[in-house]
Order: C-alpha cells, then sequence, then structure tokens
C-alpha cells in the first residue's frame, strides 16, 4: 500500500466513517477496484488530505459542488458526514445560500430538503442516545 494510499484510507474514514467505507470497499469488484484505488488515493489521499484548507471548509466546498451540479446521493453522504468535519447546520445553511445564488434555486432547494431531513435525523439520533 502507497503513503498515499493509507492516508486517504485514514482520512476517508475519518471524514465519513468506519461503517461506510467498510460498506464501500465490501462491495468492491475486479471491476471497479480501479475506480476505488484512484478515489482513494486522488481525492481522499491528495485533496482532502491537503493542509491548505479545514476539513471544514474542504466538506463545505464539496457540499456546494454537489448540490450545484444535482449530485443527491454523495451530497447526503457528505452532509451526513459533516458531524465528523467541524461544518455546522448554520455552516450548510449560508452555503446552500450561496449554491442558491450562484447554481440555482431548484439546486439549492432540492439540498435544503436533503439537508433537513438528514440534520433532524442527526438530533433525533442525539436525543435517542441521551
Amino acid at each position: 500500500m502507497t503513503d498515499r494510499r493509507a492516508t486517504g484510507e485514514a482520512t476517508r474514514r475519518s471524514v465519513l466513517g468506519d461503517a461506510h467505507v467498510d460498506r464501500s470497499q465490501g462491495t468492491a469488484t475486479p471491476f471497479d477496484a480501479p475506480f476505488v484505488d484512484f478515489i482513494t488515493e486522488g481525492a481522499w489521499g491528495t485533496v482532502w488530505s491537503g493542509d491548505q484548507l479545514t476539513r471544514r471548509e474542504r466538506s463545505l466546498i464539496t457540499l456546494a459542488l454537489l448540490a450545484g451540479l444535482g449530485r443527491e446521493e454523495e451530497f447526503q453522504l457528505h452532509c451526513r458526514a459533516t458531524q465528523n468535519t467541524g461544518a455546522s447546520p448554520e455552516d450548510i445553511r449560508e452555503m446552500l445560500l450561496h449554491v442558491a445564488v450562484y447554481a440555482g434555486v431548484p439546486a439549492a432547494n432540492t439540498a435544503f430538503r436533503h439537508a433537513k431531513t438528514i440534520l433532524a435525523d442527526r438530533i433525533a439520533e442525539a436525543d435517542d442516545a441521551q
């Protein structure tokens, strides 16, 4: 395993959580294994592991791009990951207002809908844990 791969694996687990990464890797096949390596080394081992931006900042940038591009499944994944990156519900709201201005109200509307559900689930889980 390369250093970039090991770094990417650790960063990915820190941001997305062990359960998600284990599920994702458990479904890898010889067909998509090179893609998993590419993402782990490139996205997680290089971009997400850089030291110029905080994880919170990277998280908000990622969410804005995913919302603007209409990538709902990935948006939901990264919205759930904000509990690990330090992006607050208020940060998410402000970022989505930017999305509305620069990427369009329909994109932000859809992302707001997903974020509201995910954040409400997080509050409910916290209440259940108490």
